[in-house]
């Protein structure tokens, strides 16, 4: 005789709690085993994948704010060469005009 639903959600509704305990383990298993797999990560190596991945972004997020530094020294650089220019010329030290 095969149960109704009525009767399978009454019989969830009368687990012990280890049972219940044991069933959402095991979904939540199946459920990220699922997730994974969707990725692309279901063939045990997922952890070194997403290390990988982290150290990739890592590193590129050191080299932009590498860039951005340098950037803003460059451009400081600049700024003070015109300015000691600007006084060197003012000053007549490279000849400037009289």
């Amino acid at each position: 005789m095969e149960k109704t639903t009525h009767e399978v959600h009454a019989n969830l509704l009368n687990l012990r709690p280890e049972d219940l305990d044991d069933l959402l383990t095991r979904a939540a298993e199946r459920g990220a085993g699922r997730a994974l797999a969707s990725l692309g990560l279901e063939n045990g190596h997922a952890a070194d994948d997403i290390r990988d991945l982290r150290s990739l972004i890592d590193a590129w997020r050191s080299a932009r704010r590498t860039a951005l530094q340098t950037v803003v020294k460059v451009v400081t650089t600049g700024l003070l060469f015109a300015l000691l220019l600007g006084i060197a010329i003012k000053l007549r030290v490279l000849g400037g005009a009289e």
